[in-house]
């Protein structure tokens, strides 16, 4: 089995002395994809930060104290990438939005997409960010690899991802260009919403507003995912999302697979001997 937790901190220090660390290391997780770390990897002195058992990876944005994804895996992994490598789009790489671990035809990845919430100038910096993703993701459907992407989407897909559906269609996260840019990348390219697969249950959101008492409430919005090729949709055992303590306005999503990621690397190296 492969347990695989993506998590948005809002900041990896403050999630640390909120007790993310002591949870994480009580999950038996193999591979944590977090988000918007708000840290450069020079700034996290502390042990806590670099758990033993774990390779730590983190890509920082250039500007400190914003964004920043990082990827700890107790599977020694082949290549940990940091680059989108999309021209268009350089701010995956400056604003530290990226980072790919790749198990032989296996490809892990902590993604974080822009929220748009800031004004109409940053909405258009998603939607080109959104526009150079869906080109890359439509590349990697005929090249052969395996891939799971965990990320804060910053998008609620359907009405069943968010509580006030009716009130937010015209907010950044729930707009309609928005969701039907992942309707295009679940029913044109394939992709799958791994959580949906096993879990239908209503109510189940990943991030809640620090207004009106919506942690308390419930009133939240499922906005981080993993998003899987359609060759792991079998593979989906179960999703949960881990409300009991508050580490950050997201709450961890915890997805088991019922995958050998050293199968993976066999597969590559057959090919690679052929």
């Amino acid at each position: 089995m492969l347990r695989i937790i993506t998590f948005n901190a809002n900041g990896i220090r403050s999630a640390a002395r909120k007790g993310f660390f002591d949870w994480l290391l009580e999950q038996k997780a193999d591979i944590v994809c977090i988000q918007e770390t708000k840290a450069q990897a020079e700034q996290l002195t502390d042990d806590i930060f670099w758990p033993d058992g774990w390779d730590c990876y983190y890509a920082d944005a250039e500007k400190k104290g914003y964004s920043g994804v990082a990827l700890y895996a107790r599977i020694p992994l082949e290549k940990v990438d940091a680059v989108l490598g999309h021209p268009r789009c350089p701010e995956f790489e400056t604003e530290g939005r990226w980072l790919e671990a790749r198990y032989g035809k296996l490809s892990v990845i902590s993604m974080y997409m822009p929220s748009g919430t800031t004004g109409e100038a940053r909405q258009q910096i998603k939607y080109r960010l959104m526009d150079c993703l869906y080109e890359r993701l439509a590349e990697w459907r005929g090249n052969g690899r395996s891939y799971i992407i965990c990320a804060d989407w910053n998008i609620a897909h359907t009405p069943a991802d968010i509580k006030n559906w009716r009130t937010n269609q015209k907010h950044s996260g729930f707009l309609p260009e928005e969701r039907a840019w992942l309707d295009r990348l679940f029913k044109e390219l394939g992709y799958v919403d791994a959580f949906r697969i096993v879990n239908q249950q209503p109510d189940q959101y990943t991030w809640w507003s620090n207004r009106g008492r919506a942690w308390e409430k419930n009133v939240g919005w499922r906005i981080d995912y993993q998003v899987i090729t359609p060759d792991l949709a079998d593979k989906v055992l179960d999703a949960r999302i881990y409300r009991e303590q508050r580490f950050s306005d997201h709450a961890p999503l915890i997805i088991d697979y019922d995958l050998d990621v050293q199968s993976f690397a066999n597969t590559a190296n057959e090919d690679l001997a052929e």
